[in-house]
């Protein structure tokens, strides 16, 4: 159990143990669903972003095009730990 404390505000500080259990960061929000006899549950409110904002996110603008030769001694190089 964690306890909060309240300002003279009306105001609560959640901890950096709610915050992680909670999976929330700055600019995130949750939501608190007011129960019977005082109680609250408190869970972060999921984002819904519209789709067309993930279209592009892989994007990559190369230089110039390379082979599958060049493609595969990459890989290679890569396995073998010569590239970080």
């Amino acid at each position: 159990m964690v306890r909060l404390k309240i300002t003279a505000k009306g105001q609560v500080t959640l901890k950096r143990e709610v915050l992680d259990h909670l999976g929330v960061r700055p600019g995130d929000e949750i939501e608190v669903d007011l129960l019977p006899k005082g109680g609250g549950k408190i869970h972060a409110v999921e984002l819904k972003r519209p789709i067309e904002n993930f279209f592009g996110s892989f994007a990559y603008k190369a230089d110039r095009a390379y082979t599958i030769e060049e493609i595969n001694q990459a890989i290679e190089a890569g396995w073998a730990g010569e590239i970080k």
